[in-house]
Formats: structure tokens, C-alpha cells, sequence
């Protein structure tokens, strides 16, 4: 990944801090168990890593990124939870500094989207994994995105959405290619699943509409609209004033799509 297109603004990490495995990897959560070691490949700021760690205590557990700002902020939360055995450490996923057969389950949320080699990620995640171990992704498709009440400001949204998103050399619709991309990884055990999430209720409604309102300007959503040049600061703003609008909808509903793989090596 040379572009991560969220990047780390706080509303950003603030979001994947709110993250779990019920929320994001329920799908592999009940092959987890006590004792097992596990690597999180693209932890951020490592909600679901320490979720993990405490599922399978006392396995090890380590979370990797590409940031090494987020790393500390994953850090930061183990310590806030008095985790002294998780481990987080900023690294180039598609080099991963592990020997081959290291880990029981490696795991990767909302990662292969991002990155221009997914099918490459895959099989560096296969090589680190034991055999018999678990190769685990799940990633959102945009494309599949639905929600109400309809307004073309939020068709336009995901339009620039999709189209920063490539061009950061990154698949947004990745959801659907999951099981393509691991076949192609060299995987023949793999079960393919799909989850959402939902958002429609005042709560969630705030949560994911007032997330939106401050990454349309605060994050690398932003900053890749305008460098690209798919859009200027006017229609940012237009785009803002929308997701307030939807937010402030009683009838608001959102609708995410995910794509999941859970392949045995």
C-alpha cells in the first residue's frame, strides 16, 4: 500500500477504534480458541486485536500496520486495557517479518481493498500461517451499498468514493472478489460468507452520518478527491450538508455489504 486512502485523521481512527470481532469478524470468531497465536495484519488502532487476544489468552497475539502512528494509538489501547501480551509493531504487510508456519489464524479487516497486489497479500498471509491454520478476510463493497431515504448527493458521494479509491491503486468493491482473489492465492479450502452492517437508528445514524460529515474534510478522503481532482472544496461542502441531511432523517437507513473468506491452509 503506497496510499492508504482514509488515512489517519481522528475521526478515522476513532471510527476503527469502535471496531470488534462480534461487529467485524464474527464469521471467524467461533473457530477461535485458548492458546492460539494470531496475526492481525492492518490492526489500526487495535480494537480487534485485543478483542481477539482476549479470545484466545494466553496465545500470542500481534497486530501489524503500515503506520507507525496508528501502531502507537493500538499501543496506547493495550495499555488502557492492561494488555502486556499483545504485541504491535509497524510493518510493511507485504513483507512480513515472520518465518513461515508462524501463526494459528492470520487475519486481515478491511485491508486487501486497499492495497494494488491483494492477491499478493494473500499469499504472504498464507506463507506466515501453520498448516492446518486459518487464512481470515473480510472486506466492505461499495458498490453494494444501499440506503434511504435516495438523494444524488449521496449517488455522488460513492461515485467519488469508488473513484479515489482507485486511484490509490485500491478495489472498493473488494467484497465480491474475495473468494476469486484467494482461489487465485493458491487457496482450494475456503468458504466464502457475507455480513453488513446496518445503521438505522438515531444512535447509528449519528455515529456513521456524523462520521461521514467530518471525514468529507478532515480525512484522506478529502485530501485524495482534491488531488485527483474528482471534486473541489464547494461540492466537499455540498457533500457534508448532505450527510447532515441523511443524519438528521428519521427514515435513515444505511446498509454496508462485506465480503468474508475463511480459507484452511
Amino acid at each position: 500500500m503506497t496510499r492508504y486512502l482514509h488515512g489517519h485523521a481522528a475521526p478515522v481512527v476513532a471510527a476503527h477504534a469502535a471496531r470488534t470481532v462480534e461487529s467485524s469478524a464474527a464469521y471467524l470468531a467461533g473457530h477461535l480458541g485458548e492458546g492460539m497465536s494470531i496475526l492481525d495484519v492492518g490492526c489500526g488502532p487495535g480494537s480487534i486485536t485485543l478483542d481477539l487476544a482476549r479470545r484466545v489468552a494466553p496465545g500470542e497475539v500481534v497486530g501489524v500496520d503500515s503506520s507507525p502512528t496508528v501502531i502507537e494509538h493500538a499501543r496506547a489501547a493495550a495499555l488502557e486495557a492492561e494488555d502486556t501480551r499483545t504485541r504491535f509493531e509497524a510493518v510493511d504487510a507485504m513483507r512480513l517479518p515472520f518465518d513461515d508456519d508462524s501463526f494459528d489464524v492470520v487475519h486481515a479487516h478491511q485491508v486487501l481493498q486497499h492495497v494494488p497486489d491483494p492477491v499478493g497479500l494473500l499469499r504472504e498471509m498464507v506463507r506466515v500461517a501453520r498448516p492446518g491454520g486459518l487464512v481470515a478476510a473480510r472486506d466492505a463493497d461499495y458498490e453494494a451499498m444501499t440506503w434511504a431515504p435516495a438523494h444524488p448527493g449521496l449517488d455522488r458521494w460513492l461515485e467519488l468514493y469508488r473513484a479515489a479509491a482507485r486511484g490509490t491503486g485500491g478495489e472498493p468493491d473488494a467484497g465480491r472478489h474475495l473468494l476469486r482473489w484467494a482461489h487465485e492465492a493458491g487457496l482450494t479450502d475456503v468458504t466464502a460468507t457475507a455480513s453488513v452492517w446496518c445503521f438505522a437508528d438515531d444512535e447509528a445514524r449519528e455515529w456513521w452520518g456524523g462520521q461521514w460529515q467530518r471525514r468529507a474534510v478532515e480525512s484522506g478522503f478529502h485530501d485524495q478527491v482534491l488531488a485527483q481532482g474528482l471534486a473541489d472544496d464547494g461540492e466537499i461542502a455540498h457533500l457534508v450538508e448532505v450527510w447532515r441531511k441523511w443524519t438528521a432523517s428519521p427514515d435513515g437507513w444505511f446498509v454496508i455489504v462485506h465480503g468474508e473468506v475463511l480459507a484452511r491452509v
